[in-house]
């Protein structure tokens, strides 16, 4: 029996820890005291098994280990993106988004949908924390949508399909930490991700345009009473059209002198997004009438949140900033625009920094309990028994991409990301990458998946965080006085069934097709290995460290390299002709001296 624990360690040490976490039992203390305990048994068992490299002044290494988490620089954007998130969230921003883009897409059928899904998107897009957006969007959108008679799984579906996308959609947490474990660039995580999220987002919106087609009453358009803020598209794409040639005005003519593309770029854009940013306060202001409310609205509420966007993605996608930097001026943007909206509050600052230091920590502990794990593992050649098994499985890299998508989901309905990404992606990466996979790739597709467990019954966070905030029972509508029944968990789970099956698509999509994430290379010069060659220079004649003969010229006409006549000459001063033949010094013989 013995025998038999001290060469299957690897196996029985993972799957007790995995059942421990699947018990409920907190991550970062189970990790660390299985790293401890089956460390103790390992050291023990180490004179039976040759598989098992444990000894006791190995603990030594956790303080480095720990303090190396530490000095992640990557890590910092953590608690930057989660400080810019929250305080976007306390600012009501998500209301004010809600309320102009449902009222923008209102005459059409589906119309709250679509404005759900958008928001939901920016809101990933600003936020990165799914718990803010589904929140968020769960208060202000439900009632709206169930007000207008909305069918009820349709709106559940969406407004918990619609936060998850806070999930992939950068700067997204989840990206950054995948970006750490996977040892790749935060940046190129984002821009890996870009086109897939875009994607999903088209597909949420397809869906809702299908159902609005097949089923008009399932999301009928706002009645003409509740489009409070009227029509006057025209003048919106006018403005739009204003935008863009005052970009290529200051691009083409304003600021050619400055260098660098990448900050004539971002001069253009910001002169022509402020042009209209301005004209739009001013005829707030002073009711000049030149554009329509409509057209007012949408600019004044949708900009600030588009600059901030622009402001943490647009400098990483331009190289201007790193993500930890990009975060740290995405908070500093969130506090500005909160305090001009005057919502920034001491005690909104407050809630923000201890709900910002708990996630820090919260991260960190379960960094440190899996760094523990890890040293234990790696010593009892866990990580060797991990990839015997997947790269035993048949159809190669895609055979591997199959049962990681599945266990990770599987893992995902019942353990937070960060488990997952702290435990499993380090065991899987080098598995990855030695069939060849790259792990940006591999990492979006974790990211998507991650994001589609989110989704699942009946274990799926998002869920949880949507029924928090649905009302149970019957409620009554403060806008027009009417009771209305509570939303049931079965819509809940009837709704999300749809977009659980466009995740699903989207994973096959990246998978098939993964130009969608290597655009992320477009901007790297790469290098086949094949094509380097390293000569070493020789030291024989024509070598290419070789010194030209003593008193030669080199091969160039030049004089000796030293000033020296060959070895053999008759040493003969400037100005005489060389003597030929024998060599007037014999070296067989003693000199001669005269």
């Amino acid at each position: 029996m013995i025998d038999f624990i001290a060469h299957n360690l690897a196996p029985i040490m993972f799957s007790t820890v995995m059942l421990m976490l699947l018990l409920g039992y907190p991550v970062a203390f189970t990790l660390a005291a299985g790293g401890l305990i089956y460390f103790a048994i390992g050291v023990e068992l180490s004179s039976i098994s040759p598989e098992i490299k444990l000894f006791w002044p190995l603990l030594q290494s956790h303080p480095d280990r720990i303090y190396g988490i530490m000095y992640n620089d990557t890590l910092l954007s953590i608690p930057f993106f989660t400080l810019m998130g929250l305080i976007l969230e306390r600012s009501r921003m998500a209301e004010d988004l809600l309320d102009t883009i449902g009222q923008l897409f209102g005459p059409i059928r589906g119309g709250l949908a679509y404005a759900v899904i958008l928001v939901g998107a920016l809101l990933g897009a600003t936020t990165g924390v799914v718990a803010a957006s589904v929140m968020a969007m769960g208060l202000i959108s439900l009632p709206i949508m169930l007000r207008y008679q909305y069918n009820r799984p349709l709106v559940a579906g969406t407004i918990a399909a619609s936060g998850t996308l806070a999930q992939i959609v950068p700067p997204s947490l989840v990206l950054i930490v995948m970006a750490d474990q996977l040892g790749r660039s935060v940046g190129d995580m984002y821009v890996g991700a870009l086109y897939p999220a875009i994607l999903i987002v088209m597909a949420y919106c397809a869906y809702i345009f299908v159902t609005s087609m097949l089923k008009p009453d399932w999301a009928p358009a706002l009645p003409l009473e509740a489009r409070t803020l009227g029509g006057g598209v025209t003048s919106l794409f006018v403005m739009i059209a204003v935008t863009v040639g005052l970009y290529f005005l200051g691009h083409e003519v304003l600021f050619t002198g400055i260098a660098s593309p990448e900050w004539r770029l971002v001069a253009a854009l910001a002169f022509g997004v402020l042009a209209v940013y301005l004209v739009a306060i001013a005829n707030s202001k002073f009711g000049l009438n030149i554009i329509s409310r409509l057209t007012q609205q949408v600019i004044i509420v949708l900009i600030p949140p588009l600059a901030l966007i622009f402001l943490v993605l647009g400098t990483i996608f331009l190289g201007i900033a790193t993500p930890t930097e990009g975060g740290a001026m995405g908070a500093t943007g969130a506090l500005i625009l909160a305090a001009l909206k005057g919502r920034l509050s001491l005690a909104t600052l407050k809630h923000a920094l201890e709900a910002t230091t708990k996630l820090s920590a919260f991260v960190m502990m379960i960094l440190i309990g899996a760094r523990v794990f890890g040293l234990t593992f790696y010593g009892i050649n866990g990580n060797v028994w991990i990839e015997d098994l997947l790269t035993a499985l048949p159809g190669g890299e895609y055979g591997f991409l199959i049962v990681v998508t599945i266990i990770v989901f599987i893992l995902g309905c019942f353990i937070d990301f960060f488990e997952i990404a702290f435990i499993m992606v380090p065991l899987l990466a080098p598995v990855a990458e030695k069939l060849g996979i790259d792990l940006v790739w591999f990492g979006v597709i974790l990211g998507i998946n991650l994001q589609t467990s989110f989704l699942t019954p009946p274990f799926g966070f998002s869920l949880f965080y949507l029924r928090s905030v649905a009302p149970a029972g019957d409620w009554k509508d403060q806008a027009t006085g009417r009771m209305m029944k509570g939303m049931k968990t079965l819509d809940i789970y009837k709704g999300v069934l749809p977009y659980i099956i466009i995740q699903f698509i989207m994973i096959i999509v990246v998978i098939a097709f993964p130009s969608l994430v290597m655009r992320y290379k477009s901007g790297h010069t790469t290098v086949d290995p094949a094509d380097v060659k390293i000569e070493i220079p020789g030291f024989g004649a024509g070598g290419g460290m070789s010194l030209p003969p003593l008193g030669s010229d080199g091969g160039n006409g030049a004089p000796g390299g030293f000033g020296l006549p060959p070895l053999g000459s008759d040493g003969g001063l400037p100005g005489q002709a060389p003597a030929t033949g024998t060599p007037s010094m014999d070296l067989s013989q003693p000199p001669v001296i005269k």
